[in-house]
C-alpha cells in the first residue's frame, strides 16, 4: 500500500514512492492501485495556480484509467504475470503523481512552485509519459473486459504517449525573476507589479502571504541541512520579497496581532490533546531535541539514533525492520511542537547542535536579494513608525516584531534603519496591542549588540521600567522583563538598572502578579542583574527570597523552578543570602526538590545551593541535612548521572556531611570542620 504523505517526513517536490512487492497478490495490488488512482482523481476539485493544464490532463488521463481499472475489479477478470508487471509499474507512478498533486495543490507553496514551474513540467511529461509506458505493455486483446474498456485503455495509451505538457506560467515566472533582480540592484518593485503578481497566484490577504513565508523559511531549514544548499539563494531571496510584499502590498492584517504568528490556534489544539510521552525518543525515552524521521516513518532524537546505528544496528528500533539506507530526515514539524509544547508548560529541553545551522538566524543574509529587499524593508517601516497614521504605525509594529523575533540580519537592519527610537515612542501608546507589539520589537532588538546602546542612549530603560510597572497588558509587561534582562548582560546597563530605585521591586512585583512566562522573565532579568555585586543587597531588600522559595513549594514548573534555585543559589553565595534563605524556611524544600526534579539543571542547582549554606552557615544546616534519610542516596546518584559540576558538588557535600556526623559521634558538641570545607558554624 502507498504511504500517506508526511508534512513530518518528506519535502516538498520529493517523491518517496515505493514499488509493490513482487510476492503481493495480483487483487490486493489492483485494489491499492484504484485506491490511489480514486485519490488522484479528487483532485480535480482542487485549484491549481501553477501548471493548470497539466495537472488537470494527469488527473484526466487517470480519471480515465480508473473506470478501466474498476471494470476489471467487477468483472473479477483473471490477472496474469504480465498484467501484474503492468500494474506494479502504474502503482510506483501513481504514487508519484500524488505527491506532485498534493504539493501542486498547497496553498502555502504557491511562489515555490510558480519558481520551480519548469521542473514541475518537465516531472509532469515524465509521469505522463510513464503511464503510457506502463499501459503499453498490456496484452489488452487477452483481457477478459468489454471491447469499451479495451478501446478506453487504448485511447488513455496513446494520448499518454503522446501527451504535450507546456509551461502556462513563463510570464509570472518572468516577473518574479525581474523583481528579484531589481532587489540585487537596489531597485525596488512597483506596487502595481507586485498585486499582479499575487493576483496570478491567488494570494489575497495578508494572512496567506504569511503563509507562503512560513512555508518558506521551513524549507531554508531543510535546505541549510544539506551538503549542496542548491536551493538555498532563491529560497532566501523570495523570502525577502514576500516579506516586502506582506508589508507593503497589504494594509490589514487579517489574524490577530496580539501574538507572533508563528503561534497558531491550531498548533494550540493539537498540543492539549498531547503529553510528554508523545515527545520522547523510544530509544532514549527523553523529550527529543532534534526529531529525525528514518525511511519507516518513525521519528528518533539524531543522537540516539545516530549510537543505535553506530553499534552496528542497521535496523529499525521499533519495528526491527532492516532499513536500506539510514538517512535522516528533519523532522521540523514535530520540533516546532515539542518546542512550542515545553514553552507552554515549563519543560526544559536541551537545544541541539542543529539550532546552529538555522539559516534564517543567520547575520548576514544569504541572497544579494534578500539583503536589499530587507534592507529597503526596514526603510520603509521606519518610515510608516515616524509619519503614518495610527494604523499604519501599529502595523509597521507588529511586522518590525515578526521579523526580527529569529533573524540577526533583520535585527541588524531595522536597528541602523533607526527603528528603535520610533518603537520606544509607541511604548506610551493607549492602545493595548500598539503597546505590545512595540515592546516586543524592541525585545527582539535588545538583543543586538548595536540595539541594546541606541536603546540605552534614547532612554529606554526608563520607558521600559514603566511598561514592567504598569504595562497595559501582562504580555507586555513580560516582554519588557525580558528586554531587561538582555540588557543585563552588558555590565554597564546591569549597573544603571539596578541603581533605579524602581526596577528590582518592579520585577519582584512581576514575581506576585505575572503569568508563568512573566515570571520566568523576571527571574531570568534578576539572575543577570546579580552578575553585578551591588544588585545584591538590592535584590535582597526587595523581598525576593520568599517569593522564590514559595515558587519551589507550589510551582509545578520545572523552568520556574530551575531559574528560581539558580537565583537562591547565588544569592547564598554571601552570607546574608544564606540567613535569608535559612530564614525563609527553604532546607527541606531544596532536598524537595532534588529528589523529585527530572531536570539535571535544578538537580545541579539544588546541591550548589546546599553547599553555599553549609558554607555559610554549617551549623544550623548539617544537622538538618543529616535528618533526611534520602539525601545521601540522592546524592550519590549525582556522582554517577548528574553534570560534572553537579558531580563535583555532590562529592563535596557528601565528604562534608560524612566528617560531620563522625565528629559528632566522637562525642565533640561543636565538631570543627577541617579549614578547606570553609563551614561557617556558630
Amino acid at each position: 500500500m502507498i504511504q500517506n504523505s508526511d508534512v513530518f517526513t518528506r519535502r516538498i517536490l520529493t517523491f518517496p514512492a515505493v514499488r509493490p512487492s513482487e510476492s503481493i497478490s495480483p487483487s490486493t495490488l489492483l485494489t491499492s492501485l484504484i485506491e490511489i488512482a480514486r485519490t488522484i482523481y479528487g483532485y480535480k476539485k482542487c485549484s491549481f495556480v501553477t501548471n493548470k493544464r497539466n495537472a488537470r490532463q494527469v488527473i484526466r488521463l487517470i480519471g480515465n484509467l480508473l473506470v478501466f481499472l474498476e471494470e476489471i475489479q467487477n468483472e473479477r477478470s483473471n490477472i496474469t504475470s504480465s498484467f501484474v508487471v503492468s500494474f506494479s509499474e502504474l502503482h510506483f507512478v501513481f504514487q508519484q503523481v500524488l505527491y506532485l498533486l498534493e504539493d501542486a495543490a498547497r496553498d502555502d507553496a504557491r511562489v515555490w512552485m510558480l519558481m520551480k514551474s519548469d521542473w514541475v513540467s518537465d516531472q509532469y511529461r515524465v509521469l505522463i509519459r510513464a503511464i503510457g509506458v506502463a499501459l503499453d505493455v498490456l496484452q489488452l486483446n487477452s483481457m477478459d473486459v468489454s471491447l469499451e474498456m479495451k478501446e478506453l485503455a487504448g485511447l488513455v495509451t496513446r494520448q499518454a504517449l503522446k501527451a504535450k505538457v507546456e509551461v502556462d506560467d513563463r510570464r509570472a515566472l518572468d516577473k518574479v525573476v525581474s523583481i528579484l533582480s531589481g532587489f540585487e540592484g537596489g531597485i525596488g518593485p512597483e506596487l502595481k507589479d507586485l498585486k499582479w503578481v499575487f493576483e496570478y497566484l491567488g494570494i489575497k490577504s495578508w494572512s496567506e502571504c504569511n503563509g507562503c513565508i512560513k512555508f518558506l523559511e521551513f524549507e531554508i531549514g531543510l535546505e541549510g541541512l544539506t551538503n549542496e544548499k542548491r536551493d538555498l539563494e532563491v529560497l532566501s531571496s523570495l523570502v525577502g520579497f514576500m516579506s516586502y510584499c506582506r508589508s507593503v502590498v497589504f494594509d490589514v492584517v487579517d489574524c490577530s496581532t496580539g501574538r507572533e504568528s508563528g503561534t497558531s490556534v491550531c498548533s494550540s489544539k493539537v498540543i492539549r490533546c498531547l503529553n510528554s510521552d508523545d515527545f520522547r525518543c523510544p530509544i532514549s525515552l527523553e523529550i527529543m531535541s532534534d526529531p529525525v524521521a528514518i525511511v519507516t516513518g518513525h521519528t528518533y532524537d539524531r543522537s540516539s539514533i545516530l549510537k543505535w546505528f553506530g553499534a552496528g544496528n542497521p535496523t529499525c528500533p521499533k519495528t526491527g525492520e532492516k532499513l536500506l539506507c539510514t538517512d535522516l530526515v528533519p523532522n521540523l514539524a514535530l520540533k516546532g511542537l515539542i518546542k512550542q509544547y515545553c514553552q507552554e508548560n515549563g519543560v526544559p529541553v536541551a537545544e541541539s547542535g542543529g539550532g546552529n545551522r538555522n539559516i534564517t538566524r543567520a547575520a548576514i543574509a544569504s541572497s544579494a536579494a534578500a539583503e536589499e529587499a530587507m534592507k529597503m524593508l526596514a526603510n520603509f517601516l521606519v518610515g510608516r513608525l515616524v509619519a503614518g497614521t495610527r494604523k499604519e504605525q501599529y502595523k509597521a509594529a507588529f511586522e518590525i516584531r515578526l521579523l526580527t523575533k529569529t533573524s540577526v540580519f533583520n535585527r541588524s537592519c531595522l536597528v541602523e534603519a533607526g527603528a528603535i527610537p520610533n518603537l520606544l515612542n509607541l511604548l506610551s501608546s493607549v492602545d493595548v496591542v500598539t503597546q505590545e507589539n512595540a515592546i516586543a520589537a524592541l525585545l527582539n532588538l535588545s538583543k543586538h549588540s548595536k540595539g541594546k546602546r541606541v536603546l540605552v542612549d534614547n532612554g529606554g530603560l526608563e520607558l521600559i521600567l514603566e511598561v514592567v510597572r504598569r504595562g497595559l497588558k501582562m504580555e507586555a509587561r513580560q516582554h519588557a522583563a525580558g528586554t531587561l534582562f538582555y540588557l543585563a548582560s552588558v555590565e554597564e546597563y546591569r549597573i544603571m538598572i539596578g541603581e533605579i530605585p524602581e526596577a528590582i521591586p518592579a520585577l519582584t512585583e512581576l514575581l506576585v502578579e505575572g503569568t508563568d512566562r512573566g515570571k520566568k522573565n523576571a527571574l531570568v532579568a534578576i539572575f543577570g542583574l546579580l552578575m553585578h555585586p551591588q544588585n545584591h543587597w538590592r535584590v535582597l531588600a526587595a523581598g525576593v527570597v520568599p517569593l522564590l522559595v514559595n515558587l519551589l513549594a507550589t510551582s509545578e514548573r520545572e523552568d520556574l523552578i530551575t531559574d528560581s534555585l539558580a537565583v537562591l543559589a547565588t544569592l547564598a553565595e554571601k552570607l546574608d543570602g544564606t540567613v535569608a534563605i535559612l530564614h525563609a524556611g527553604a532546607v527541606d524544600i531544596i532536598v524537595g526538590v532534588l529528589d523529585s526534579s527530572t531536570s539535571k539543571a535544578a538537580k545541579e542547582h539544588c546541591v550548589s545551593l546546599l553547599s553555599a549554606l553549609c558554607t555559610n552557615c554549617g551549623a544550623d544546616v548539617v544537622p538538618v541535612l543529616l535528618g533526611n534519610p534520602s539525601l545521601m542516596t540522592l546524592l550519590y546518584s549525582l556522582l554517577t548521572k548528574g553534570t560534572s559540576r553537579a558531580s563535583k558538588r555532590a562529592g563535596s557535600l557528601i565528604r562534608i556531611l560524612h566528617q560531620f556526623n563522625e565528629k559528632r559521634f566522637s562525642g565533640l558538641r561543636n565538631p570543627a570542620l577541617p579549614r578547606e570545607q570553609i563551614i561557617g558554624v556558630w
